[in-house]
């Protein structure tokens, strides 16, 4: 219980990752092509495309390791803010869903 309430204290000051990677590519003054394009670009991996960063923004996927350590490169942001906003998002899912299982 502990451990819980200590990780949601750790991250109450981060954003989940759907609204972390839209806020900084604006901050960046990029478009979800041109956020997609240069990751494709510096990760020399083209298989991330505009959709994909949708899917993310939207919350349909959550980035894994990989494209979360490009993310950060790419978007001038922490790799552990990163990393943390993926925790966050993927927390909020577990309780949304948990909701619905009553």
């Amino acid at each position: 219980m502990l451990k819980a309430v200590h990780q949601a204290h750790e991250h109450q000051d981060t954003p989940p990752i759907t609204a972390l990677i839209p806020q900084a590519r604006r901050e960046q003054g990029l478009t979800q092509r041109e956020l997609a394009d240069l990751l494709c670009e510096i990760s020399q991996n083209d298989s991330v495309t505009r959709e994909e960063v949708s899917r993310w923004e939207r919350g349909k996927r959550i980035p894994g390791p990989y494209w979360r350590a490009w993310i950060s490169a790419a978007l001038d942001v922490p790799h552990a803010e990163v990393d943390r906003a993926a925790v966050v998002e993927r927390e909020s899912r577990r309780t949304r869903n948990s909701d619905h299982s009553h």
